[in-house]
């Protein structure tokens, strides 16, 4: 059984900090979007760091010494609209990754679950 980790409140309190209307969170450059971007590319990386065995800017561990080599531009298309990621590449070309696999362009269905995740949140700290 896995248990959930919940978000910190002031983690959820700065990032609510300019919030106005419905668009800062669900418009073109709102809130989800941003954060969608963001935790996409952070995912990547941490596909990048298990396959090849070390972090960015630590000594390399794997016996090939395949290392990152940049980033790819992509456009991810989807309820959300169009959004421009970095996906990390290694020297080998050997990533493969999980989260976004090559050659997807659409994520269908990801913003109904992230919406959920903020529903959640947000109920639970306003009274």
């Amino acid at each position: 059984m896995t248990t959930r980790k919940s978000l910190p409140t002031d983690l959820i309190d700065s990032l609510l900090a300019d919030y106005k209307k419905p668009e800062d969170l669900i418009g073109e450059n709102g809130l989800l979007k941003q954060l969608t971007k963001a935790l996409s590319e952070r995912a990547l990386q941490a596909e990048m760091a298990g396959h090849l065995g070390h972090d960015k800017h630590e000594t390399v561990t794997n016996s090939t010494g395949n290392v990152r080599n940049g980033k790819n531009r992509k456009t991810l298309k989807g309820e959300f609209g169009k959004l421009p990621i970095e996906i990390p590449r290694d020297r080998e070309g050997s990533f493969e990754p999980q989260i976004i696999p090559r050659h997807q362009t659409r994520w269908v269905g990801f913003d109904d679950k992230i919406i959920s995740l903020y529903a959640r949140v947000l109920c639970s700290i306003v009274p």
